[in-house]
């Protein structure tokens, strides 16, 4: 696990550098979660959560360290489980009770951080839903893996940070109010 997370991360981004600076916008992005640095997220499983921390490390990092070059280096991560072929494995049997999201959210979301200009965009820990949000998405029913499921029912992936779960439960609220 440590071997690809964070190993696997470092060493996959130096070998792209000097293909990323011929790039007219160089980007590199993890799927790594903001470093937020709780007991409650380390004490149940403490190797995952340092093997996924090492990757967030290294965007901390990488965007410090390649800013001067214009390639930006970001993190994505979900605020809800992802349905995906290695949830459905592990999770084997709660399909019914699990609420998650289809992984169109996520590509949706490195579409968005792809896009940015690299000299602009960068060092940033994105939560895909919160930045969907302040680009402007609105229907988010369209992710939902159960049609009809409120956000509040969704399963919550790890490692969420609390100041970026306050900006989106406020964003949410603003953007539910009718508009006069």
């Amino acid at each position: 696990m440590h071997s690809i997370n964070g190993r696997g991360t470092w060493m996959v981004s130096k070998l792209a550098l000097e293909h990323l600076k011929k790039s007219g916008n160089p980007h590199i992005l993890n799927i790594s979660p903001p470093l937020s640095i709780e007991e409650k997220w380390f004490a149940p499983f403490p190797a995952y959560t340092i093997a996924k921390y090492n990757m967030s490390l290294c965007v901390l990092g990488m965007a410090g360290e390649l800013r001067g070059q214009g390639i930006a280096v970001n993190a994505l991560w979900p605020l809800t489980m992802i349905e995906t072929a290695a949830l459905k494995i592990a999770d084997k049997g709660n399909d019914e009770s699990r609420r998650s999201r289809t992984p169109d959210i996520m590509a949706d979301a490195a579409h968005h951080i792809l896009t940015q200009p690299s000299t602009k965009f960068t060092g940033n820990f994105c939560l895909d839903e919160l930045l969907l949000r302040k680009s402007g998405v609105t229907d988010f029913e369209k992710y939902n893996n159960t049609p009809g499921t409120k956000p509040e029912d969704l399963s919550l992936d790890f490692f969420l940070d609390d100041k970026q779960l306050r900006e989106l439960d406020e964003l949410r609220k603003a953007q539910s109010k009718p508009k006069l």
